[in-house]
């Protein structure tokens, strides 16, 4: 399949413009510094804000500002059609809901899918490298298990994937389930305030299981190659380390809250952890080898564990 040439630059005002992008989750963790990433590339920036907050973020990184959410799909629709490039990176991460958030995520895929269909633009869309392969390396050769509505994420994954027989060029990028950095709220700050509140920094079992990481900029950086250089129907991983255990990760936030470092036996984790036990101790590495020849990408900043010794997500639990 041969695509339209929509890197050509064109000129808006005084300013020469290589593509018009629509982002969703703009303002979010990752979309914030990835169009930072693509206005410093050339592109011209359209992002999805929910409210008067997230949409001065926008407009301060450089980018216009369509107001909407995912749960008005008339926004995504009036996004995706005045664009050459769509990048979906929002998702209502609310575990209390899981399926709703699933189904919302699916409604979301098709309502872009079906103003794209045809055009052969870019559909770059979030997903993750967990539960791939539990206890093997992941590879992005590693297809999705999860298929339906009922299904994580709602089966997004795949059904975006089938969209290259409608004339798109679904890209899926499948992050790590810790992009980290500064600032970030995610899975790593859960286990810190844990560990904080119970007086011990614990990690489940023997410590061994990996978790795949990488770091926010570099993630955003593989976006905006993956925007020129992923083939229709490929999948590439936000991955810049294969597996971080969770004994070195306990270890970490252990010293930085100087707190002791202990082993959770599996059949407590869920009392000691809360929700994030369930997932903390399964074993999911994540390699990134074909992404990295692909893309020409090769992650430069801060790793996961340089990061917990920085302080970053522990800093404010220790004032």
């Amino acid at each position: 399949m041969t695509y339209p040439d929509i890197t050509r630059p064109t000129v808006v005002g005084t300013k020469e413009i290589i593509m018009r992008v629509f982002v969703t989750g703009a303002s979010g963790w990752i979309g914030s510094a990835v169009v930072e990433e693509l206005v410093g590339a050339g592109h011209q920036v359209v992002g999805l804000a929910r409210s008067d907050e997230s949409a001065a973020a926008v407009e301060a990184a450089g980018a216009e500002v369509l107001r909407g959410s995912l749960d008005d799909l008339d926004s995504l629709r009036s996004g995706a059609a005045d664009a050459d490039a769509v990048i979906h990176l929002a998702f209502k991460h609310d575990f209390s809901a899981f399926e709703e958030s699933g189904r919302t995520e699916r409604a979301a895929i098709e309502a872009l899918g079906d103003v794209l269909e045809g055009t052969d633009k870019p559909l770059l869309f979030a997903s993750g490298v967990a539960m791939l392969a539990p206890g093997t390396v992941a590879t992005e050769d590693d297809a999705s298990p999860f298929s339906g509505s009922e299904s994580p994420r709602g089966g997004a994954e795949n059904l975006a994937l089938s969209y290259v027989d409608r004339g798109i060029r679904p890209v899926s990028l499948r992050f790590a389930p810790t992009v980290h950095g500064e600032g970030d709220h995610g899975f790593m700050a859960v286990l810190a305030s844990t560990a904080k509140e119970k007086g011990v920094s614990g990690y489940i079992g023997d410590g061994s299981s990996r978790w795949p990481a990488a770091n926010r900029l570099d993630v955003a950086h593989m976006i905006v190659l993956a925007l020129d250089k992923a083939p229709a129907g490929s999948r590439v991983h936000g991955v810049a380390e294969e597996g971080v255990t969770t004994k070195e990760i306990a270890e970490a936030i252990g010293r930085q809250l100087d707190v002791p470092v202990e082993s959770i036996a599996p059949e407590d984790a869920a009392e000691h952890f809360g929700w994030i036990g369930a997932f903390f101790g399964i074993d999911m590495p994540a390699s990134s080898d074909a992404t990295q020849d692909l893309l020409g990408w090769t992650p430069t900043h801060a790793t996961l564990l340089e990061d917990l010794e920085a302080g970053h997500y522990t800093r404010h639990l220790s004032a």
